[in-house]
């Protein structure tokens, strides 16, 4: 019985995805908003680019570049713990690629769009059922008029059921790989064995076929995600500290501001009454015992 690796670590992924292009124009094509008749046919490998990361996730991103022959570009990356800033540097990330590919007088007409497509391994949207969530640049008021450039696809894995679909044949067997095998999957789904291209990833992620120095590697980077995954707890637990504390002090403030304002109506109402008694003819220190107000402010009234 093939014992497997889980294909989200580093090592894994990019043995996958990374080494076998029939495999990832399968994941492109299945997982990518493609129009009809545009699907990838042909890639070849990019290397990956050194872009900002988060202190929380510097070393637990996963990523495999590739530019189809056409010159269409796609960047695929696996996100074990989501991070706040994740979504604007997958922007940043595309953005890069997209402005990259024209050097100084080229016309921009020869820019072809960029497709993002990132895998987190972590729910981000909890009030959304949906796991697929996809971005481009479309007018507020009409849906229909788009500027084409960026493609960013977001998939929530933990979302994912498998029982939930019944078209996308090759969309759910990919999500599946990427979701059911792991150490612990005894045995590898039928529906995955008996595809092509997911049991030819199936055969790839079998630890017989990975080295002793790859197996350091793979252990290695889950260490990484488990350290990361602390590392961020850490920093959500203290950002919601000083989230409640903010919060406190706003209210103290609020509080504070409306005792300031009740007592600068107050003396502004005693203020008023003493000009009602001037006008009465009432001397400075009558007006004084009647509103308690110092005299020499009465007198300046």
């Amino acid at each position: 019985m093939a014992k497997y690796l889980d294909p989200k670590a580093d090592v894994t992924f990019k043995k996958v995805f990374g080494e076998h292009k029939n495999l990832v124009m399968s994941l492109l094509n299945a997982l990518l908003p493609l129009d009809e008749g545009k699907q990838v046919e042909s890639i070849e490998y990019l290397p990956s680019e050194l872009v900002p990361r988060t202190p929380t996730s510097k070393n637990t991103i996963v990523d495999v570049r590739c530019e189809e022959t056409g010159g269409r570009k796609f960047i695929v990356e696996m996100q074990m713990n989501w991070t706040a800033d994740f979504r604007q540097r997958v922007l940043f990330n595309a953005s890069k690629a997209y402005v990259s590919q024209l050097g100084q007088s080229e016309k921009y007409n020869l820019l072809q769009p960029v497709y993002a497509l990132n895998f987190v391994n972590k729910n981000f949207q909890p009030d959304k059922d949906d796991y697929y969530h996809y971005y481009r640049l479309v007018h507020s008021q009409d849906s229909g008029d788009i500027l084409e450039g960026l493609h960013l696809v977001f998939i929530e894995l933990p979302k994912f059921k498998a029982k939930n679909l019944v078209e996308k044949k090759m969309q759910v067997l990919w999500l599946r790989f990427l979701t059911e095998i792991d150490e612990k999957a005894k045995k590898a789904p039928a529906d995955l064995l008996d595809n092509r291209e997911t049991c030819q990833a199936l055969e790839i992620v079998e630890e017989s076929a990975y080295s002793e120095a790859e197996m350091l590697a793979y252990d290695r980077y889950w260490d990484q995600v488990r350290l990361d995954k602390a590392l961020a707890d850490e920093r959500d637990a203290a950002r919601a500290e000083l989230d409640e504390t903010n919060a406190k002090l706003d209210a103290a403030t609020a509080k504070l501001d409306a005792a300031t304002a009740r007592a600068d109506a107050a003396v502004e109402k005693l203020k008023q009454t003493a000009r009602n008694l001037k006008a009465m003819k009432l001397t400075n220190e009558q007006i004084a015992a009647a509103t308690s107000l110092p005299a020499a402010e009465i007198a300046a009234l």
